[in-house]
């Protein structure tokens, strides 16, 4: 399994970036993927996932201005963030349920916010 992530970059405050999660190989669940980020000195945290049945969860923090979506055709799934905030900044890593207690993570991808 590979999930390739890319869209990270640096942006002034209230600006907007979308990611994506490619999505390949065999045994991940491509209907339970999620966005989890991690800051400097922080523990990873949830940002946004969907969940079994087409429901999503978001982060408090985020909700309203991040938007999570996917791509059956193309195995990708997308997060919008839009009115992004200094303390948005963190690696943001795609993951995905494998079988059993699996869990795959990409590699990562830096989203930078300045004020």
């Amino acid at each position: 399994v590979q999930l390739v992530e890319s869209g990270g970059g640096s942006v002034q405050a209230g600006g907007s970036l979308r990611l994506s999660c490619a999505a390949s190989g065999s045994g991940f669940n491509f209907n339970e993927m999620g966005w989890y980020r991690q800051a400097p000195g922080k523990q990873r945290e949830l940002v946004a996932t969907f969940l079994s049945g087409g429901s999503t969860n978001y982060a408090d923090s985020v909700k309203d201005r991040f938007t999570i979506s996917r791509d059956n055709t193309k195995n990708t799934v997308y997060l919008q963030m839009n009115n992004l905030k200094p303390e948005d900044t963190a690696v943001y890593y795609c993951r995905s349920p494998g079988t059993g207690l699996l869990v795959y993570w990409g590699q990562g991808t830096q989203v930078t916010v300045s004020s």
